[in-house]
């Protein structure tokens, strides 16, 4: 799809909804090239959004009557935003479109989704032609994100892309590096009852999301993962040794039902290896940290 302006010096317009850690990094990238608009709940980050170059706007994805004004403004939508935190639906995706119907501007929309809705995938290597088969409420909530965008693309002739992203981290982003994990000292899979993780530096995110503004195809899944292939007891013992740090203690699945919580369980559970060739074919992109022991030492 052509997003050249169709006067003279004028940008297109893009909506960043969910303006977090990735969507600052975004805005970064596209500095003086688009003009920019990021949605926000929080009247309290309006200047920290200005200050990065977006135009701020207040809007609740959970309050639908806020959003009345978001259909006319950008030519494109970036959806950073998660779905709620509970229940089987993403009624926050469900707001949003409505608010985009109203006006019909939007051409494309780039959805950042995760690669948990497919599953245990029992170790398989695999491409984005794989079926979704959520496990969890939360994958649920994403699957019908998902489905929600497709028909919408489908209704209004907007391009829809779906990046399916597995675990994000970066030293400078808050919760992100493995390393407050190992100085807990949170115990890992012993290795025959460990599972492949997949992984993504969130600088090469950002700039995944800007390749798909340009270049990703109508109603296309494109996985957004590195090169690596890793279980997750060898990713933390990997960063324990560039940190300098113990590696951590590994236990057995029937341990670690005991002394984990639900959520890390969870993850604990599934195991998938992510083909990522659309991402460097279709979106042209060429990974800045291909593997996490790049990128761990960023």
């Amino acid at each position: 799809m052509n997003l050249l302006p169709t006067r003279r010096f004028r940008m297109p317009a893009l909506l960043i909804v969910g303006c977090g850690d990735v969507g600052l990094r975004v805005l970064k990238l596209l500095r003086g090239r688009w003009r920019v608009l990021a949605l926000t709940s929080t009247p309290s980050r309006r200047e920290a959004l200005r200050q990065a170059g977006a135009l701020p706007l207040l809007g609740n994805l959970d309050d639908a009557t806020t959003l009345g004004r978001l259909g006319g403004l950008a030519d494109v939508v970036l959806h950073l935003a998660p779905p709620p935190a509970s229940g089987e639906h993403d009624s926050r995706t469900r707001n949003l479109l409505r608010a985009l119907a109203r006006a019909g501007r939007v051409r494309r929309i780039v959805y950042a989704s995760t690669s948990g809705v497919y599953g245990d995938c029992a170790s398989a290597r695999f491409d984005e032609t794989r079926a979704p088969q959520p496990a969890t409420a939360r994958a649920r909530r994403r699957v019908d994100a998902e489905a929600q965008l497709r028909w919408y693309g489908r209704r209004c002739g907007a391009e829809v892309s779906l990046l399916r992203i597995p675990g994000i981290y970066a030293s400078d982003r808050d919760g992100g590096h493995p390393r407050e994990r190992l100085q807990r000292g949170t115990p890992v899979l012993q290795a025959q009852d460990d599972v492949y993780t997949n992984h993504i530096h969130a600088d090469d995110l950002a700039r995944a999301c800007v390749a798909a503004l340009h270049h990703a195809l109508p109603q296309r899944v494109v996985h957004v993962s590195d090169d690596t292939e890793l279980r997750m007891g060898e990713y933390f013992d990997l960063a324990a040794d560039l940190c300098g740090l113990p590696r951590p203690p590994r236990i057995s699945r029937a341990e670690a039902g005991v002394q984990l919580s639900p959520m890390q369980l969870s993850f604990m559970s599934e195991s998938r290896r992510l083909d990522n060739r659309r991402l460097k074919r279709e979106l042209k992109l060429r990974l800045r940290y291909p593997t996490v022991a790049e990128g761990l030492l960023a």
